[in-house]
């Protein structure tokens, strides 16, 4: 059978007797309830005036709703979620700037999103879950102007329809809108469950955002491209995460590598949790997972862990680590797992294996470009590749390791320092349990090094200790003229470090 190009055809694959999404607590909608759904769902936006290529806004909490309704609207419409936790100026933004025919909230919601849409004149539309239904089985009910037309274009999407509008996450200059096509996110559901090896058999429990790339493609559209279940959490908990394993018995998860570092804190006091897991494989991905992390992991539920590296533009993944028996290099994002991956330097010409330059893409899951920015798409491609913005450099395996984002590689009097390289020495102070390195602004040398730690339960160290630790294994001008000691580092909505802007948070500045 030919590799499905609509998300639609992509539900084909579940037999129709078997789960395909699920959730703590509740009965699994199966994949021929799910199909059902879908074209249930698509028939009542096409009778609101809403069809193919009109965007709806979803703002949805975590869980089976938030991930049929991807699947369900992007099957007829275009799915642009929203991150719940906005506030009011965010969602006039967002919502003008997708040019969002409707806005989808779950019954009762109370989010600032329905002010912005009705201040923008934009019709509502609610999402009401019946009684007892399964997982991820709702109806949608129009509100004010939501059903007042006939779609130009009804029916099914089509490969080269937008499936998903997503912005990027804008830390440096205003957001730019990533349109991907049903061609796009197909092929990259593809690749990751090659890279993966899914099977029906498997089961992923989801504690990913929904509103975000990685939770959307990874855990959601390749389980079910696999006809496998994904169960849908209400986000990621760590005091809960122990009793989701033992309900759900996952054959896998995927999630940031804070995520991860909590769950290993909570670990020792869940050993039968642990003991008990029927994993897999753990997965890693939207951030550099520190090597001590990877084996960490790997010791405590004696698992392989690969590591991906992903991103917005290309549908989520890019490069990953290989399951047993292929080879996993610690410290590395993997090899090409889908698109073809290489090194460029600032002049458009491909690099060798051991050089350093930023890493380029090109391939069936990645976006024909921004939308409405021609300047930033001169800039993001050269001869038909794709830049990611990410240094890095290949192996002679094929291998790839990220040497940090060119905007945060940190310029101290014309010294270039990856902090990411400063975190890994960092990480093997036997007291620190996570560290950040970033960029604190200086009057003389322009940027001086810093790093916000966060310390081991039942751990002390001094910032003096850690620099002198670090003075030890890196060489003077990369060792943190500033060590903070914190309970928490700030992290973006998705879990993710975020080094830029990083000292302004902390008060640095």
């Amino acid at each position: 059978m030919p590799e499905p190009t609509t998300v639609r055809a992509v539900l084909e694959t579940g037999l129709a007797e078997a789960n395909a999404i699920g959730a703590p607590g509740r009965p699994s909608l199966t994949y021929g309830g799910l199909r059902e759904h879908v074209d249930r769902t698509v028939a009542t936006l096409n009778a609101m005036g809403i069809g193919r290529g009109e965007r709806l806004a979803i703002v949805l909490p975590n869980g089976p709703e938030m991930a049929s309704a991807f699947v369900s609207i992007a099957s007829g419409a275009t799915t642009a979620p929203l991150n719940p936790g906005y506030k009011r100026k965010e969602y006039d933004f967002y919502i003008e700037d997708l040019g969002a025919k409707a806005l989808v909230v779950e019954e009762g919601s109370e989010s600032e999103a329905i002010d912005s849409a009705r201040a923008l004149g934009i019709g509502i539309i609610e999402l009401r879950v019946p009684d007892g239904a399964p997982a991820g089985v709702f109806d949608l009910v129009a509100q004010n102007g939501a059903a007042d037309a006939t779609p130009t274009d009804s029916g099914p999407a089509q490969p080269d329809d937008v499936a998903l509008v997503l912005h990027t996450s804008g830390t440096t200059s205003r957001p730019k809108i990533v349109p991907l096509l049903h061609r796009n996110v197909c092929a990259s559901s593809k690749n990751i469950r090659t890279t993966l090896s899914l099977v029906p058999e498997d089961r992923c429990l989801n504690v990913m955002p929904l509103f975000h790339i990685h939770g959307l493609m990874a855990p959601v559209l390749s389980s079910l491209s696999s006809g496998a279940e994904v169960v849908c959490t209400p986000g990621f908990n760590a005091l809960k995460f122990f009793s989701w394993l033992d309900a759900a018995s996952p054959t896998w998860y995927s999630a940031v590598p804070t995520m991860h570092q909590t769950i290993l804190a909570r670990s020792s006091r869940n050993p039968e949790s642990v003991a008990g897991a029927r994993l897999r494989f753990i997965r890693s991905s939207s951030s550099s997972l520190p090597p001590q992390v990877l084996h960490e992991l790997e010791s405590t539920f004696g698992v392989p862990v690969v590591e991906a590296y992903a991103m917005t533009e290309a549908s989520h993944q890019m490069t990953c680590n290989r399951l047993p028996p292929g080879e996993r290099k610690a410290g590395t994002v993997g090899i090409a797992s889908g698109p073809e991956v290489a090194i460029m330097n600032d002049a458009g010409a491909l690099l060798g294996v051991g050089a350093i330059g930023e890493i380029v893409i090109r391939g069936p899951n990645v976006t024909l470009g921004y939308e409405n920015n021609p300047e930033a798409n001169a800039t993001a491609f050269t001869n038909g590749w794709f830049r990611t913005g990410d240094q890095g450099v290949m192996d002679e395996d094929g291998f790839f390791s990220l040497t940090g984002r060119l905007k945060e590689i940190i310029n101290r009097g014309g010294e270039k320092i990856s902090p990411k390289e400063v975190d890994v020495v960092l990480m093997d102070h036997p007291a620190v349990q996570q560290v950040v390195t970033f960029a604190m602004p200086h009057d003389k040398l322009g940027e001086e090094v810093a790093a916000a730690v966060v310390l081991r339960e039942g751990e002390t160290a001094k910032p003096q200790e850690i620099r002198a630790f670090a003075a030890e294994r890196l060489a003077n001008f990369k060792v943190p003229k500033t060590v903070l000691i914190l309970d928490e580092i700030p992290k973006g909505p998705t879990g993710k470090l975020r080094r830029i802007g990083l000292a302004d948070k902390l008060g640095l500045v």
